[in-house]
C-alpha cells in the first residue's frame, strides 16, 4: 500500500530531513520540493505567463487590424476577437493561479496546452502551412504537459489534505 509503516521515522505525520529535524515544508502542510521540482514549477509558470502575454499581444494585433483594415466579414472578425479575448483572460487567470498552486489551475493548464497542440497540428498542414508557428506552439505545449503530469509537480498542485494519508 501507499501508507508508511506506523513505526517508521515518519509515523508522527512529519517527515524528517537528513539532518534529523522535522521538515519545515512537511510541517506546514506543503510537500518538500527538491531543486528539480522547483525548476519544473518555475518553467510551467513562466511558460503560462509567456502564453498569456502572447495572447494579450494577439488581442491587440487583432483589434488594430479590425480598426485599420476592412475585414471580408465584420461578424467573423468580431467573433474571432471575442474568442481570443476570452482565451487571453482564461490563460491569464490560469497563469496567476499557477503561482498560487491552485489545484484547478493544473487541469486548466493541461486543457490549454491540448488546445495549443491542436492549433500546432493545424499549422503544420494545409494550403497556408506554417511549420515555424507549429513548432513554436508544439514544443512549449508538450513540455508543459509533460511537467504537469510529472508526479512531484502533480503533488505540488494538490491540496495538503489530498495527500495527508499518503
Amino acid at each position: 500500500m501507499n501508507r508508511r509503516d506506523e513505526t517508521g521515522p515518519g509515523a508522527s505525520g512529519q517527515e524528517t530531513n537528513p539532518k534529523g529535524g522535522a521538515d519545515v515544508h512537511a510541517a506546514a502542510g506543503e510537500p518538500a520540493q527538491d531543486g528539480g521540482v522547483r525548476a519544473a514549477l518555475v518553467v510551467v509558470s513562466v511558460a503560462l505567463f509567456a502564453e498569456a502575454l502572447l495572447m494579450v499581444g494577439l488581442v491587440i494585433w487583432l483589434l488594430v487590424d479590425l480598426l485599420t483594415l476592412e475585414p471580408s466579414s465584420m461578424a467573423t472578425a468580431i467573433a474571432l476577437l471575442v474568442l481570443v479575448v476570452i482565451g487571453a483572460i482564461w490563460i491569464s487567470a490560469v497563469a496567476v493561479a499557477s503561482l498560487r498552486r491552485a489545484p484547478w489551475s493544473r487541469a486548466a493548464a493541461i486543457v490549454w496546452q491540448i488546445l495549443q497542440v491542436s492549433i500546432a497540428v493545424g499549422a503544420f498542414q494545409g494550403l497556408f502551412a506554417r511549420p515555424d508557428v507549429g513548432w513554436a506552439l508544439l514544443v512549449p505545449a508538450i513540455t508543459v504537459i509533460g511537467l504537469l503530469l510529472w508526479t512531484p509537480v502533480r503533488i505540488a498542485y494538490s491540496r495538503p489534505e489530498d495527500h495527508a494519508d499518503a
